[in-house]
């Protein structure tokens, strides 16, 4: 890759800054207005300490979980992200295939630059797709009967972005996609070019024109009503939007800020996690997105009530800095950090990461 090899996921950012256009990078690690929530998701986990357990026995851990009955080798997963072939040319098909290999599931976004069918064939592992429902509800139930029929296991419905946060980076740069890419998944509805104009940010311009703010919890009940799988809502930070979510019968909550690329005043996730996990007592499974970026932080996660973490950017620098090895190496990474962190808590498997080692007992 270069002649220093990364050792984290900060290295990785570098190496893959380096090599991406400007307006690129900018896309994928910009956030909204001052960037304050974007750099918040990452600072809170950097002042959780972990109050780790002595003398457990910990010769043998086991990084594995289950994320709707589903096993997969560690508690992370890959989250949603557009435009993968900004990245590099394999795009979505060398993303898929290291999620494959690395024994986990990605998380396939509408907004990707090739076709889920295409995404599918090439997967080795399970996927879930996220969507964005269209004022077109026509295309929107069609892309869901293409996404059943491809094999996806579940629906991610975001529902945090009813209009595109200010994206300044992406203002300045008039970013937009090159002609030779798409919105893959929306061509055959008319809906699938992201242009550029003369000022302002092409993507907002498509978002605006073609993505449903009206949106409400009725479209829950219409979404589960239009397919058999199980429906996910992404972009929960209110306990009792959580509790709202499960009486709509979602199966799952994600806790997430956008990755701080909507409103610039947001909690950090790790912080919104427990109200949100409270809320819903373990009746769905609750995941967290957002400032992700050590094994350590995934621990901290799964302590504060997650059954497992999306990580977004960390993928896409990866697979800029060498496509599917790239992808793969991050994940690596992040595995043996989960495993190195479990061992030096005390915890020999992710159900014994529990509570208390953010809060220790304090009884003599």
């Amino acid at each position: 890759m270069s002649e220093r090899e990364p050792v984290n996921l900060f290295d990785f950012e570098r190496l893959a800054e380096s090599r991406l256009r400007r307006d690129v990078y900018d896309y994928y690690a910009g956030g909204a207005f001052d960037e304050v929530a974007l750099r918040a998701s990452r600072a809170a986990y950097e002042r959780i300490p972990l109050y780790f357990h002595a003398l457990v026995g910990v010769a043998e851990r086991n990084t594995a979980t289950t994320v709707l009955g589903e096993t997969i080798s560690m508690p992370v997963l890959i989250a949603p992200t557009a435009f993968h072939r900004l990245a590099h040319a394999d795009g979505e098909l060398a993303t898929a295939r290291a999620a494959g290999k690395a024994g986990t599931l990605m998380i396939v976004s509408t907004l990707s630059n090739t076709a889920v069918e295409d995404i599918a064939a090439a997967a080795t592992g399970p996927l879930w797709f996220q969507l964005y429902i269209y004022k077109d509800r026509s295309a929107t139930r069609d892309l869901v009967a293409r996404v059943e029929a491809a094999g996806c296991r579940a629906i991610v419905l975001t529902v945090d972005a009813p209009i595109l946060g200010p994206r300044e980076r992406d203002v300045r740069n008039r970013f937009a996609l090159p002609p030779h890419l798409s919105v893959e998944n929306l061509v055959a509805a008319g809906q699938g070019t992201v242009a550029g104009q003369e000022s302002g940010s092409g993507l907002a311009t498509y978002i605006n024109t073609f993505i449903d703010p009206s949106i409400s919890w009725r479209d829950v009940e219409w979404l589960r009503s239009i397919t058999k799988l199980p429906v996910i809502i992404k972009g929960i930070v209110r306990a009792d939007d959580a509790r709202r979510a499960v009486e709509a019968g979602a199966r799952g909550i994600v806790v997430s800020n956008h990755g701080g690329r909507q409103l610039d005043a947001l909690p950090a996730t790790i912080d919104a996690l427990p109200y949100v996990a409270e809320a819903v007592n373990n009746r769905v499974d609750v995941y967290v997105d957002g400032g992700i970026r050590r094994g350590l932080d995934v621990v901290k996660a799964i302590a504060r009530g997650a059954r497992a973490v999306l990580i977004g950017r960390p993928v896409l620098w990866g697979l800029a800095a060498n496509g599917e090895q790239g992808v793969s190496r991050v994940l690596e990474m992040l595995q043996r950090e989960i495993d190195s962190t479990m061992g030096l808590c005390g915890c020999p498997s992710v159900d014994s990461i529990t509570a208390d080692l953010l809060q220790p007992d304090s009884t003599p």
